[in-house]
This record gives structure tokens, C-alpha cells and sequence, in this order.
């Protein structure tokens, strides 16, 4: 499993083999130019990068090329950074990360329900 902390160029690139793995750097350079100009040498350098961190896979493809899959699911990986953001900008504490998050959000009131049924399902739970 990989231990390096995605950058924020990698997690686009992560966002993009969530929803479409396997696929070729063609397809992962083609989604991200949708989002920003960047040159397909960079998005080639930065899918390797990733490749020697870990953080994804590679496997044969037609022809030459190869296809790349994220080395863990979405899930697990958002996880991490988030224990990891939790850690270091809220002092360990979960509670002020939710203050802080809905204290700058406009919040639904769906939301607030289902935030609502999530504490008491984890008030149950203990």
C-alpha cells in the first residue's frame, strides 16, 4: 500500500482513474486539460512520478501504451488524507473540523438531516 501523500496535481490525476480506470495517459491528459492547461509531457512525468511513488499501477495495454489504475480505492486514500488534515490542522479533534466546516458552508437542511442520522448511528455505535 503506498504511504506517499498524493500532491495536489496527483490527486487530480487520482480523481480522474476513480472514474475511469484502467486508462492510457491519453485519456487521464484529455480529462485534466478540461480542467487546466497543462502539456502532455507533464501529465507523461507526473503519471511516472506517481508509478515510482506508488501511488499507482500499470499494466499492458494495445501496442506500446499502457493503462494506469490508482494503487488504492478512492475511499482509503481520501481517508488517509483526511486523518491527516484532521492531525495536523485541528489538533486531533474531529468535533472542530465539523465546527469549522459547517460554520463556513451554507448547509441544506437535507444535509443537517443526514448529519443528524449519522450522529446517532455513531451515538449508537459507541
Amino acid at each position: 500500500m503506498p504511504s506517499a501523500k498524493p500532491s495536489e496535481a496527483e490527486l487530480e490525476i487520482l480523481q480522474v482513474l476513480w472514474q475511469h480506470q484502467p486508462c492510457s495517459i491519453k485519456v487521464i491528459h484529455e480529462q485534466i486539460s478540461q480542467l487546466r492547461d497543462v502539456g502532455y509531457t507533464t501529465t507523461q512525468k507526473q503519471v511516472q512520478r506517481m508509478l515510482d511513488k506508488g501511488l499507482i499501477t500499470r499494466t499492458a495495454g494495445k501496442g506500446k501504451n499502457y493503462n494506469y489504475s490508482a494503487a488504492e480505492p478512492a475511499a482509503v486514500t481520501k481517508g488517509k488524507l483526511l486523518d491527516r488534515m484532521v492531525k495536523n490542522v485541528f489538533g486531533d479533534s474531529v468535533s472542530e473540523l465539523m465546527m469549522h466546516a459547517l460554520g463556513k458552508s451554507k448547509v441544506s437542511k437535507a444535509e443537517i438531516e443526514d448529519l443528524k442520522k449519522l450522529l446517532n448511528q455513531l451515538d449508537k455505535d459507541q
